[in-house]
């Protein structure tokens, strides 16, 4: 395995398709239903994949259910995509994720931002290196939604550990963005919007390459039409598309991104793709805002 980690970096450069994770009526993981959204994405030209990311649950999914949707999601993306595995929670959980991840052959983990009331600056260095340290052949990514965090302090990460090769970067303020990839370096790392769409013209503007999208799930095409346009430097192209999906991120916005998950799986009902069915404490839509969201989707071109 190489250590220059030129692929995982080119992988991170592109559209980072996060995977809902579909429920049976039971309310387990429906497997069968994930790995047909999966070749949909595989088909609809995605090719890096973030199993266990926000927009599939994580912080709502058992520790065996997290193993199950990487080992699924592995096997079914075979060698048609890049996988970067969302691990987190305390340390040693984040660390055995990481390792049942670099045991299935996967090159990449994502470092969910640490759910925790005190998080000191130090703190995030010394969490996101004991991860780092514990898979130096890995390609790791913090999540980075501390807009207190400096780029200093990333930085001063990656000198301990040279494995940390990408941000994806959630703070909603481009100009906040644009200084902390130049304090901490803009051509030391892969740069990803983490904030998707909405935020993905911005942040290519101040140095992004790459953008996450939960909206890829329902409509492939329209994720790399913005993809395509950004990457051309045709902003206003992109913009077009902003316009297009600007209410559904809008309502996956509302209410402090309260059904950010909830309006993505909404949109694969209306296509009949999966069940609307979410965990606690995420709550379906009410009937009355289910129609809006089917007539969003079927203007779309996926």
């Amino acid at each position: 395995m190489t250590t220059t980690f030129e692929t995982q970096r080119a992988a991170l450069a592109d559209v980072v398709a996060i995977p809902v994770t579909p429920f049976t009526e039971d309310g387990t993981v429906d497997t069968a239903t994930y790995r047909a959204l999966l070749r949909r994405l595989l088909d609809g030209g995605v090719t890096t994949l973030t199993p266990n990311g926000n927009t599939g649950e994580f912080y709502a999914l058992a520790p065996e259910e997290r193993k199950l949707v990487t080992e699924t999601t592995v096997e079914e993306a075979g060698d048609r995509a890049n996988i970067l595995v969302g691990v987190g929670h305390d340390v040693p959980t984040a660390v055995a994720s990481a390792r049942h991840a670099r045991e299935l052959g996967v090159r990449m983990v994502m470092v969910h931002q640490p759910v925790h009331p005190y998080v000191s600056q130090g703190g995030w260095v010394d969490y996101h290196r004991a991860i780092a340290e514990a898979v130096p052949e890995l390609g790791v990514v913090p999540y980075i939604r501390n807009a207190r965090l400096s780029g200093a302090r990333l930085a001063e990460l990656a000198d301990a550990c040279p494995n940390v090769i990408g941000v994806k970067y959630s703070v909603p303020d481009a100009a906040h963005f644009a200084a902390f990839a130049r304090d901490a370096g803009l051509e030391r790392f892969v740069w990803v919007a983490g904030l998707a769409e909405p935020y993905a013209p911005s942040y290519f503007s101040a140095g992004a390459t790459g953008f996450t999208s939960g909206l890829v799930n329902v409509a492939p095409a329209v994720s790399r039409n913005m993809l395509e346009s950004l990457r051309s430097g045709d902003y206003p192209a992109a913009m077009k598309v902003w316009e297009q999906i600007r209410r559904f991120e809008e309502l996956r916005a509302a209410n402090g991104s309260a059904n950010n998950v909830t309006v993505v799986k909404e949109g694969l009902a209306a296509l009949g793709l999966c069940r609307r069915d979410v965990r606690p404490p995420s709550k379906p839509l009410p009937e009355s805002e289910r129609a809006e969201v089917a007539a969003l989707v079927a203007g779309w071109s996926i």
